[in-house]
């Protein structure tokens, strides 16, 4: 019993993390377009409680409402815009499969490569950038950490978040437009 006490927030992270990986596959392994649909909301959602895990409610709140609610409901509405009865058979990965498994493992060799290669995090961190970084860890235990995100979106970055807007309203009116014509 101590260790599921001592233990739980890891437990609770490799199983959330292998639930997030199994429907990530599910995602591009289905053949039903709907059944892709739900394994992509459920990675949503497990990558949510992933957040929530590393104490990022801001975060996990905004992956449950944009990704899990707006970019599902996107992702929906084209579904039941498209006949899915009229839509041929087609095999899966065609005449594609030998190119398709020599391409993953060329891929997954650079990018191995490249993770080892990297260094993460600051070598030698200037005392300007640590006496930054401080303070916002004062600021996120002062505020909260929803707070601290919206002081700093809302007051060091307003301009990206404000344009970041007016590209989603954009969206929007297009996928309007484009609705409206079917």
């Amino acid at each position: 019993m101590d260790f599921l006490v001592a233990n739980g927030a890891a437990i609770l992270f490799y199983v959330f993390a292998a639930i997030a990986v199994v429907s990530a596959l599910g995602v591009v392994a289905m053949r039903n377009p709907m059944y892709g649909a739900i394994c992509l909301l459920t990675t949503f959602l497990a990558v949510a409680v992933l957040f929530l895990l590393r104490h990022a409610e801001f975060l996990a709140m905004v992956q449950i409402f944009v990704y899990g609610g707006g970019i599902m409901v996107l992702f929906l509405f084209v579904i039941m815009l498209i006949n899915l009865h009229r839509l041929p058979e087609i095999r899966l990965f065609g005449r594609q499969s030998p190119l398709a498994g020599v391409l993953a493992v060329i891929l997954t060799v650079f990018f191995g490569w490249f993770f080892l290669q990297t260094r993460f995090g600051p070598a030698n961190p200037s005392p300007e950038k640590l006496v930054s970084f401080i303070d916002a860890q004062q600021q996120v235990q002062r505020l909260g950490n929803s707070q601290a995100v919206a002081w700093d979106l809302y007051t060091q970055h307003l301009l990206p978040f404000e344009i970041a807007s007016i590209f989603l309203l954009i969206a929007m009116i297009g996928a309007v437009v484009l609705g409206r014509r079917l």
